[in-house]
């Protein structure tokens, strides 16, 4: 099994930023190319950013190009979201998750075998 715990979230003014933290434990994880993942109240959970294996490779939602930056730290087990510029409609329960592929990153939450429990993200304006 794979445990994932996100941290991070909270309360922000438009234009400010967040970073937000997502610790994996259970089994190696180099073994999973990570991607973030959010769901707004009343919308479907939509894909965000995603990181390779080795973070060689990045993909983000049009939505948060240019804003967002994923990352990974191997030797600590954990992938980021450096949020910034953020706006009132980034406002959304946001969701990490591992997925075992071998390479590249999938934007489909299908893809992915993992989930940790959401962290909070409310922008105002």
């Amino acid at each position: 099994q794979v445990q994932l715990v996100e941290s991070g979230g909270g309360l922000v003014q438009a234009e400010g930023s967040l970073r937000l933290s997502c610790a994996v434990s259970g089994r190696t994880f180099s073994r999973y190319a990570m991607g973030w993942f959010r769901q707004a109240p009343g919308k479907e959970r939509e894909f965000v950013a995603a990181i390779s294996r080795t973070g060689g490779s990045t993909y983000y939602a049009d939505l948060v190009k240019g804003r967002f930056t994923i990352s990974r730290d191997n030797a600590k087990d954990t992938v980021y979201l450096q949020m910034n510029s953020l706006k009132p409609e980034d406002t959304a329960v946001y969701y990490c998750a591992a997925d075992p592929r071998l390479v590249g990153t999938s934007t489909h939450p299908e893809s992915y075998d993992y989930w940790g429990q959401g962290t909070q993200v409310t922008v105002s304006s």
